[in-house]
């Protein structure tokens, strides 16, 4: 009890407590492939309004509300008898008007063989040129007829107001026998076009700082723009991963000042309709990698009031195996050699051997827990276990 309380070592041990089984990952360097994750949610590549063009009662919905519609299909017909009405006016005073011209001219034939001459029944100089200027007027109505009947006719086109684009199509906004008009009130739905497909998301001004200085540094080496760029992925809400794989699209390059982050989109092909506008999901970033990086399991870092820390193997002053804690600085999770696993930034070196199991049973005591490598020994009446080698890269045994 003195020995223990003391602090001192027995039978090999500390505390009277034989050396804890460990095992042990020699670290090493490599080129580690990063991914980033983000915040995302989906919207339409088009998200086109329907929205009334001409005052009048809306008569019928012709969609059926949240299904598919095509370009040009009918959506909503608004009541046609008066504007096909005004088209009818507009024929007739087209028709008028050509009339009119007709006569104009015919007068000014007639009298273009009598002006200024010396037979009798001429006619002066001034009442051809008005015979002309008549004509000429006469064509003037003819055209402005013309253009009258072009917008009648168009307003009466208005009264069908079609799809602008292929997509899904809204609940409707106006219910039928609505009085409806053109101006800040007349949307009647909305038609999102989701083949493709985008997914919006921010990065967020830390990160992009974080990022743009380890590719200064030489740590970062992300895929180049000419090869087609980062490839992307979506995570649904459910956890399954959508099967088709996109493309970063774009980052704006400027801040945007609500979010205080930039503006992303990547692109996805969606033929069957698997994403729908309004979806959150996560959107995954993947190309870029690591060079000449330290990478451990996450299993092997620890947690202390002074920050995360790892146990390496090391000797005592006797020469016996033993763990000493090791402050680390770790910045992310990657999926490498088939484990999730730290990146060290610092703390360790390569040819470092870190504990990746046992340590449940290390005290980080200043001399450094007693350590035996290998198997645990066999319990009372069995044989002795035998020393172990520290484990390959990626490949940390549970005891």
């Amino acid at each position: 009890m003195a020995l223990a309380g003391c602090g001192q070592q027995g039978q090999g041990g500390f505390h009277g407590f034989p050396p804890a089984p460990v095992t042990l990952l020699e670290v090493k360097a490599a080129t580690v492939p990063v991914s980033f994750e983000y915040v995302g949610q989906t919207a339409g590549s088009k998200e086109a309004e329907v929205r009334a063009r001409v005052t009048g009662i809306l008569e019928k919905r012709v969609y059926q509300e949240g299904g598919h519609v095509k370009e040009g299909a009918t959506m909503f017909v608004i009541d046609p008898k008066p504007y096909a009405a005004a088209a009818q006016a507009a024929e007739a005073e087209l028709a008028r008007a050509q009339a009119q011209l007709a006569q104009a001219r015919r007068d000014r034939a007639r009298l273009e063989p009598l002006v200024g001459g010396d037979v009798e029944g001429a006619v002066s100089r001034r009442e051809y040129d008005d015979t002309v200027s008549a004509a000429e007027t006469a064509d003037a109505n003819v055209k402005l007829a013309q253009a009258n009947l072009t917008t009648a006719r168009l307003n009466l086109s208005y009264t069908t107001v079609t799809a602008p684009v292929s997509g899904f199509a809204s609940r409707a906004r106006k219910s039928e026998g609505s009085l409806v008009s053109p101006g800040a009130e007349s949307l009647l739905a909305t038609v999102s076009q989701v083949d493709p497909m985008y997914v919006n998301f921010s990065i967020a001004e830390n990160e992009r700082l974080r990022l743009d200085a380890l590719r200064r540094e030489g740590k970062l080496v992300v895929p180049d723009e000419a090869q087609g760029g980062f490839e992307a992925s979506v995570r649904l809400a459910d956890g399954s991963v959508y099967p088709r794989k996109g493309r970063l699209e774009f980052i704006d390059p400027r801040i945007n000042p609500g979010t205080g982050s930039y503006d992303a989109r990547a692109l996805f092909r969606n033929e069957d309709a698997g994403l729908r506008p309004g979806q959150f999901v996560r959107v995954v970033l993947s190309g870029a990698v690591r060079p000449d990086t330290i990478v451990v399991p996450q299993v092997a870092v620890m947690d202390s009031p002074q920050g995360k820390f790892v146990y390496v193997a090391g000797k005592s002053a006797e020469g016996k195996d033993v763990a000493l804690p090791r402050p680390v600085t770790v910045s992310d999770w990657v999926d490498f050699a088939g484990a999730k696993q730290w990146i060290v930034e610092s703390g360790l070196k390569p040819g470092d051997q870190v504990v990746v199991d046992g340590m449940a049973k290390l005290q980080p005591i200043p001399t450094g827990a007693p350590i035996v490598l290998g198997p645990p020994p066999a319990g009372p009446g069995g044989a002795p276990g035998r020393p172990g080698k520290a484990a390959p890269q990626g490949a940390a045994s549970k005891q």
